[in-house]
């Protein structure tokens, strides 16, 4: 478990890594894997499928059918960022931090029978997306600092008058560990995966250290699933609409344009070394980032002139090592 951090160029003395062109000299070398704000945990061990570079993998051979079902005229639209209108937050799905002390709560599950029924550390500190009284997706992602345990939940409310957490489902996942979810069973995300590996959060942007595939979204999918996602939510039965735990990356030939800023551009690089997974049904072209009230219209704005077109699927079948488990070959 070691702690992935930045440094300036000079510090360093590695003109050779800090000579990355899209980065217009100012990239910051990363050392191993990335820690959760405010705590020791990883974000997963950094040989977990999330932190897989796929730069190199071939191309998926149904990645263009799969386009071809995803909206490919559009363009990548960031789902977080400044709060508008009713919302009281910022938009995006914040992470809460707490420690080993917090009290654990039952909570009743719609989903009960893919479910993780343990006790899980909710309350009036808990942040959900969106906040606490709007409606909407509702995440509540939570990390226990202590144990380095991962809960998250879909569709989070309490209700004061009968003191009862309820939510759509839940899962905890040990942030040490690849294991994966009973094959099958869903999580707070569609797909059976964990939510918080695949954020776009603000403390990683500005030290440009963005080591992991990132979430998104698209309206239609097929009745399947790829490693390591372990659940289906497909609106169609056709192998020619892409599965949940498909992989997408920007391709190495997109130019970025030359007014970006550094930002803008260490998320693209990210995109073209670690790509996008695709975790749940919704908008085209949604990717999620952490509830961050940092986060730059500037930068939104530059990330949403990125074409959906510039994409394409990659197969990373060859990582896998054993079905049960995110950890990837050599």
């Amino acid at each position: 478990m070691t702690r992935r951090f930045a440094t300036t160029c000079a510090a360093m003395s590695l003109a050779a890594l800090c000579n990355i062109p899209e980065l217009g000299g100012l990239a910051t070398p990363a050392i191993a894997g990335t820690l959760v704000p405010g705590t020791s945990c990883p974000t997963f061990p950094a040989n977990s499928w999330w932190h897989a570079d796929v730069s190199r993998l071939r191309v998926h051979p149904r990645s263009a059918q799969w386009m071809a079902h995803m909206s490919p005229n559009s363009k990548l639209h960031p789902d977080f960022g400044p709060s508008y209108g009713e919302q009281p937050v910022p938009y995006g799905i914040p992470i809460t931090v707490v420690d080993s002390s917090h009290p654990k709560v039952k909570v009743t599950f719609h989903y009960a029978p893919e479910s993780d029924k343990v006790g899980y550390p909710l309350g009036t500190d808990t942040r959900i997306e969106g906040g606490q009284y709007v409606s909407g997706d509702r995440h509540a992602i939570i990390v226990d600092k202590g144990t380095c345990r991962l809960y998250e939940t879909w569709a989070t409310s309490y209700r004061k008058d009968v003191d009862r957490w309820s939510a759509g489902s839940g899962a905890t996942w040990s942030l040490t560990s690849n294991a994966l979810r009973t094959a099958g069973w869903t999580s707070a995300d569609a797909a059976g995966l964990p939510i918080l590996p695949g954020l776009l959060r603000y403390d990683e942007v500005a030290r440009r250290a963005i080591d992991h595939a990132i979430r998104f979204t698209t309206p239609d999918t097929d009745t399947s699933y790829l490693w390591p996602a372990r659940h289906q939510a497909g609106s169609v039965d056709d192998p020619t609409y892409p599965p949940k735990g498909a992989r997408f990356r920007l391709k190495a030939s997109y130019q970025i344009p030359g007014n970006f800023g550094v930002e803008a551009r260490t998320v693209i690089i990210a995109m073209k070394k670690y790509g996008l997974v695709l975790a749940d049904n919704g908008s085209p072209w949604f990717f999620q980032g952490t509830s961050d009230r940092r986060w730059s219209e500037t930068l939104l704005d530059q990330l949403k002139q990125i074409p959906a077109s510039a994409f394409e699927a990659v197969d990373t079948s060859s990582l896998m090592i054993a079905p049960n488990s995110m950890q990837v070959s050599p």
